[in-house]
């Protein structure tokens, strides 16, 4: 199986499980929301940046890079450090990603409320629908499972 294939496969996979979730009830699956919204939206981000070739295809992006940087941080953020990658949307993607992030950890560990449900899984439609429109316009990649 490709790189590429195995993407897909796991993006599936994790679509499917928040859908279920939802068909469930949000409120009902705060872990299940918190852990395929972050993983989904690393695969997706994954699968995109091997597909401009920005990325190898063995190299592994990790969530917990994903912490947003403060107003008068200094150093560059640390997805910045790990990734100096160029590409279109990208502060919108990465906003997106922080997001989901934010309140991933207590969706899976803490006492999670309905808000941070809300919140996680509408940052992930909006990634979800982006990087959707991303794959069909720049790749001709359609997927009907996003």
């Amino acid at each position: 199986m490709t790189s590429e294939q195995l993407h897909l496969k796991k993006i599936k996979e994790h679509i499917e499980e928040i859908d279920d979730a939802i068909l469930k009830g949000i409120e009902e699956r705060p872990i299940t929301i918190g852990f395929h919204c972050s993983a989904c939206a690393i695969e997706l981000l994954e699968l995109y940046l091997h597909k401009l070739n920005k990325i190898s295809p063995g190299k592994i992006i990790k969530h917990d890079w994903f912490k947003r940087p403060l107003s008068n941080q200094k150093i560059l953020p640390l997805i910045e450090r790990k990734l100096p990658v160029q590409f279109k949307d990208k502060e919108k993607i990465y906003n997106l990603i922080y997001a989901i992030e934010e309140k991933r950890n207590n969706l899976l560990y803490g006492k999670s409320s309905i808000t941070d449900v809300k919140a996680v899984l509408n940052a992930f439609i909006k990634l979800r629908k982006l990087f959707k429109k991303k794959f069909e316009e720049e790749f001709g990649l359609e997927l009907e499972f996003l």
